[in-house]
């Protein structure tokens, strides 16, 4: 017998409120459900959208009726589990929910925040590192953020300049120094900006450099020079080229895809099939500059169509009015993109997902 498990339903509107009493009682066996810092609770709670509070062996959750149905479940499981006094991993708790059907929910109640709420829009959604604090600049650049913050993968797309890459290093950043990640991995496929530039000298990590100095400077204004070369020798920052991605796990880690526009629909699905348990991923990419060969469709473009509709996938896009270089570069973007509409040929980046054309 592993104790009897009381609960209590109240139903408020659409919210449905339910106490679960585990019992026996034991605190050794609760903390060990709960996890460090409460993080097994905390990840139940953001696959399932609910709330849940406890004190000792009373738990209180809130939301939607089968979240709440679900989660009771997965507590109940759980804390059965504890009796063999193994120590329960984040792992454990995923393959839990997923055995549990909880992702069956989780798409209808993660949701970003809406911005068409004046109070949601005015929030500034401030990233804070130790060295600086970033705060997103419009209404595109907060809604990025907020998808990262609410999604475990993420696109940000549109034009050079619009923060896509900056903010999500800023958001990876602040993950590794809240302990929600125990990496950084920074991947780019290796394809030169329409030159050939010939084999690079080097190990593989200055090979992959160049193509990577965007990311790079961006870690080094957050980290600061010594700290990034301490935390990329003790590989908790991790380089590598996307043709070294094939055949990992990557667990734990916040994952920043960069310049996807150029990769193949098949590197897409493998870099997108490598995410592990406790990860979070951010693609970033402008499809208006696709340096693929001539009729070879990008990876980043595929993508979009293939996965437009799924909840728990956040999309964000970003136009030449969000570019925040020097006020020049807005207006070439809106220069290219407006002589790109009068040959018929709509930029991509301006795109909703369902106009945009496969051969793009």
């Amino acid at each position: 017998m592993h104790g009897e498990f009381k609960t209590t339903l109240t139903t408020n509107l659409q919210l449905t409120t339910q106490t679960l009493s585990l019992q026996p009682e034991d605190n050794q066996r609760l903390a060990n459900l709960c996890g460090s810092l409460d993080e097994h609770i905390k990840l139940i709670e953001k696959q399932l959208g609910i709330e849940i509070h406890n004190r000792g062996s009373k738990f209180q959750l809130r939301g939607d009726s089968n979240s709440v149905t679900t989660a009771s479940s997965v507590l109940t499981d759980l804390y059965k589990s504890t009796t063999n006094k193994t120590m329960l991993t984040p792992n454990e708790v995923h393959l839990v929910l997923q055995n549990a059907g909880a992702f069956r929910h989780a798409g209808n109640m993660l949701k970003s925040p809406d911005f068409s709420d004046s109070a949601a829009s005015g929030k500034d959604w401030v990233i804070t590192t130790k060295r600086s604090v970033i705060k997103p600049r419009g209404e595109n650049q907060k809604r990025y953020v907020a998808n990262i913050h609410s999604n475990d993968v993420n696109f940000g797309i549109g034009p050079a300049g619009t923060g896509k890459t900056y903010l999500a290093v800023a958001c990876a950043v602040n993950a590794l120094e809240k302990d929600e990640v125990r990496r950084i991995v920074l991947v780019r496929p290796a394809v030169e900006a329409g030159e050939k530039l010939g084999f690079l000298p080097g190990d593989m990590a200055q090979k992959v450099d160049p193509y990577l100095r965007p990311l790079y400077d961006a870690l080094y204004e957050m980290l600061g020079f010594e700290t990034v070369d301490r935390l990329i020798e003790k590989n908790v920052i991790e380089v590598a080229p996307l043709a070294y991605m094939r055949g990992r796990t990557l667990n734990d880690a916040f994952i920043i895809l960069d310049e996807s526009q150029n990769t193949t629909k098949e590197q897409m699905k493998m870099f997108l099939t490598r995410i592990g348990f406790g990860s979070h991923a951010v693609i970033t990419g402008d499809a208006s500059q696709v340096d693929l060969p001539q009729g070879k469709l990008s990876g980043l473009v595929h993508a979009i169509q293939v996965l437009d509709g799924i909840k728990e996938i956040g999309f964000t896009y970003f136009k030449a009015q969000d570019v925040v270089r020097h006020t020049l570069v807005q207006r070439i973007v809106e220069a290219y993109d407006s002589h790109d509409e009068q040959n018929n040929n709509a930029p991509i980046h301006n795109l909703p997902p369902a106009e945009k054309k496969p051969n793009e």
